[in-house]
């Protein structure tokens, strides 16, 4: 797999085209190769360059974004291609889905979101160039969404992506809380495997403990669901 992901930002607002090109900065496996203003600047560093990734807007003074990804299709076929704009109208996105964009981010955009967008093309792609056939479950992996794919990717060993969104919906229901115990009797899991995906989501910051008493004294980890 290609160690570093080329990226040409596409994107006629000098001031956002810097925005993005700090946020890749940020992200590991990324390079800015180059921004273009207009249509006719994309098309030469398609040509030049061939990136492996285009972030690109949809209204140039000279041409539409959707002509650029046809011209893209046509002469850089390997180039993926990420929308980011404030275009929502539907023939837009018709075109958009139809040329097979990867992702349509709408502006003004958070650099969580802008993320999450490329960190999930980047194991999509991993997945597409590790072999020649995959398995069923990497076959879904292709398809699934920013979320599920950057849950599955970050998840330890050990834990299930599908069992931990279940815990955390539980918790969501019992707002004061829960024990390992109840939580193993409720949704049928041992009570060693209810306390791993608990304490997964201390470490997530998305829960909190507290101590309660039992009849007997001993004290016992209440999980709570940090409010966001």
């Amino acid at each position: 797999m290609t160690d570093v992901i080329e990226v040409l930002i596409v994107e006629d607002d000098k001031r956002i085209a810097k925005i993005h090109q700090k946020f890749i900065e940020k992200i590991e496996g990324f390079k800015n190769i180059g921004v273009a203003f207009n249509a006719e600047e994309a098309f030469e560093w398609i040509d030049s360059f061939k990136p492996h990734l285009v972030l690109l807007d949809v209204y140039f003074p000279d041409k539409l974004g959707t002509e650029v990804l046809e011209y893209i299709k046509t002469n850089s076929p390997n180039s993926d291609i990420i929308f980011i704009t404030a275009a929502s109208e539907t023939e837009i996105l018709k075109k958009a889905f139809r040329g097979g964009v990867i992702d349509y981010l709408l502006k003004p955009l958070t650099f969580e979101r802008f993320k999450e967008s490329l960190e999930t093309y980047r194991s999509k792609r991993k997945l597409l160039e590790k072999n020649t056939h995959l398995e069923e479950h990497e076959i879904k992996e292709i398809w699934a969404s920013s979320k599920e794919m950057l849950m599955n990717e970050f998840t330890p060993k050990g834990i299930d992506a599908i069992t931990r969104n279940k815990v955390f919906d539980y918790l969501v229901n019992y707002p004061e809380g829960t024990t390992a115990e109840a939580l193993g009797k409720d949704l049928g899991m041992s009570r060693s495997t209810a306390r791993r995906y608990l304490e997964h989501l201390v470490s997530e910051n998305k829960v909190y403990t507290d101590l309660i008493y039992g009849t007997v004294g001993r004290p016992e980890r209440r999980y709570i669901l940090l409010k966001s």
